[in-house]
């Protein structure tokens, strides 16, 4: 693959992965896979420009409506859009709803950046993961055939079990860790024809699995702290990104976030 080539922007379109939650920052702000392959991205070309439009708990819908257009309209060199997944995790979903929405953003980010990135997400090994396997693989052939289509590169991340490893995921079960979105980042880089730094698929040492109570302690923490609130707003119509705007709404020179502090 081309290993000269150059990008002078990036925009980041989707939901709380793309956002970079639970990669948490000592500041409490979110960095995530997407910052980090943008700051590798302004260390090659003086100038980058970076814009993230994520907002976490969006569904494909909203996506489509809110995002799309504005990212389009940046004339970006790479835009990377993933979405569908907060739809097809949802007690109840329209698949055919689903491709009607990732259809019109792919047909509307495609023709206006130079790259359009999508992906098939990665998901935490366990019980939930089996339930919603069947949805998540007809979103993840809806991407490919979408891919096809309108000449978008794909990551693969779903097909690396290493991703799967729950030792990937935050306590929420939900969200990949720091070493799960740094993983993430060498990917993209990988498919945009940049130069491979590691093996990012490569497995993690072996683990002495925890004992029965440290199990139990770990499930009774996880219901308490994050399924019974996730179960909440899925009863009263709300959403864990209500109210909240894009962590990067402009296309902007990038800049280190700690620089950013700087007075």
């Amino acid at each position: 693959m081309e290993m000269n080539v150059s990008y002078t922007s990036f925009v980041a379109v989707g939901d709380s992965f793309t956002e970079g939650m639970s990669d948490l920052l000592p500041d409490g702000s979110y960095r995530g896979w997407a910052d980090l392959l943008a700051a590798r991205l302004a260390a090659r070309e003086p100038g980058f420009r970076y814009a993230n439009l994520a907002v976490r708990g969006k569904l494909i819908g909203q996506i489509a409506e809110e995002q799309a257009p504005a990212a389009a309209s940046m004339g970006a060199d790479v835009v990377t859009l993933v979405g569908g997944l907060n739809d097809a995790l949802r007690p109840k979903v329209d698949m055919g709803r689903v491709r009607g929405h990732l259809e019109r953003a792919v047909g509307l980010l495609a023709p206006s950046c130079g790259r359009l990135v999508l992906m098939r997400s990665p998901g935490r090994d366990g019980p939930v993961m089996e339930r919603f396997r069947p949805r998540m693989e007809e979103l993840f052939a809806i991407v490919e055939e979408l891919a096809a289509r309108h000449g978008a590169l794909v990551v693969d991340l779903y097909g690396a079990p290493v991703l799967g490893d729950p030792r990937m995921w935050d306590a929420d079960r939900l969200h990949l860790t720091a070493e799960g979105h740094r993983r993430v980042a060498e990917a993209v880089w990988q498919v945009l024809g940049l130069p491979a730094e590691e093996d990012w698929r490569g497995g993690l040492p072996a683990a002495v699995p925890p004992g029965w109570r440290v199990r139990r302690s770990q499930d009774l923490s996880f219901a308490g702290q994050h399924l019974l609130p996730w179960v909440g707003r899925r009863l009263t119509g709300r959403s864990s990104g209500d109210g909240r705007p894009a962590k990067r709404p402009e296309l902007l020179p990038y800049r280190n976030p700690a620089d950013e502090r700087l007075p």
